[in-house]
């Protein structure tokens, strides 16, 4: 059973800082090209993070590019987004899963950026 259990959004000020983390089982995580998602409230899901199997290379969205960093700990099964310089448009419900998605998604965790 695939599990995707997003964590570590929150209430923050805009420039401020966060890290989400993604728990991931139920698939071989290991070998899977991963992509963190976000939908506002209103818009479309999109992808904003994509990282290769082994961590080595890293793709973003033009609208987080330079202030997001994705990386992965394949050991823990652990996928993270490093988040600065944070916006209020980053405001959002953050999601993990394939780059391919599956069917299955998390339930995400929320990001609100506001003063």
């Amino acid at each position: 059973q695939v599990q995707l259990v997003e964590s570590g959004g929150g209430l923050v000020q805009p420039g401020g800082s966060l890290r989400l983390s993604c728990a991931a089982s139920g698939f071989s995580f290991s070998t899977s090209l991963m992509s963190w998602y976000r939908q506002a409230p209103g818009k479309e899901r999109e992808r904003v993070a994509t990282i290769s199997a082994a961590g080595g290379t890293t793709t973003y969205a033009d609208s987080i590019k330079g202030r997001f960093t994705i990386s992965r700990d394949n050991a823990k099964n652990i996928m993270y987004l490093q988040m600065n310089s944070l916006k209020p448009e980053d405001t959002a419900v953050y999601y993990c899963n394939k780059f391919i998605s599956m069917a299955y998604w998390g339930k995400g965790t929320l990001v609100t950026v506001s003063s």
